[in-house]
């Protein structure tokens, strides 16, 4: 595929613990030419945690990206009307997106980027990350699976023991699966 005229969206969601995997996705997008825009909620953008400081994340991405990071709703909305991207990643996508996606609510910068690129007709491939993926979270999936033009990058329980209803996506299939999803394709299987 060429990769040289693909324009990714890139929004990051509060799921702290996989971020760094999505960043080490990022970084290989634009290493292999693609042209990455990067996206965090309002909560990723400004919340400190164990697994980093707010400031130390957005800096990496921004050098990694070469480009601001959008973060607010008023910042995001023009996605779609002025065609800004080929397809939207969101990675991490915690279970709250997941359930504002399903159900339509549009209240932060990822889920208004997620609506505003959709209105394209284009791709939306998700990177789950939640703790009850497989209770609360399991009907959103499903209403998603259904919907045209979104796509998830497989997934698998991440603690069947300890945490036995969590999912997180396989963060290095993300390319392998955006790829796919340009060309309207699920890979397969989805629950590994």
């Amino acid at each position: 595929m060429s990769d040289i005229d693909i324009r990714v969206g890139f929004a990051m969601c509060g799921s702290f613990c996989t971020i760094a995997d999505a960043i080490t996705q990022m970084k290989l997008l634009v290493e292999s030419g693609y042209d990455v825009l990067p996206i965090m909620s309002e909560t990723a953008y400004s919340t400190d945690t164990r697994f980093g400081r707010a400031e130390e994340i957005r800096n990496k991405i921004k050098n990694i990206c070469c480009k601001e990071i959008l973060h607010t709703i008023e910042k995001v909305e023009p996605i779609g009307p002025k065609n800004l991207t080929d397809i939207m990643i969101i990675a991490p996508c915690t279970g709250n997106t997941l359930s504002k996606l399903a159900n339509s609510s549009i209240d932060t910068s990822v889920t208004m980027a997620a609506k505003s690129h959709l209105r394209s007709q284009k791709p939306l491939l998700i990177a789950l990350a939640t703790n009850d993926g497989l209770s609360g979270s399991a009907k959103n999936i499903g209403t998603m699976l259904n919907r045209k033009n979104v796509y998830f990058v497989p997934m698998s329980q991440d603690d069947p023991i300890k945490k036995p209803t969590s999912l997180v996506s396989h963060f290095e299939l993300i390319v392998p699966a955006m790829e796919a999803a340009i060309i309207g394709y699920q890979i397969q299987p989805i629950f590994r």
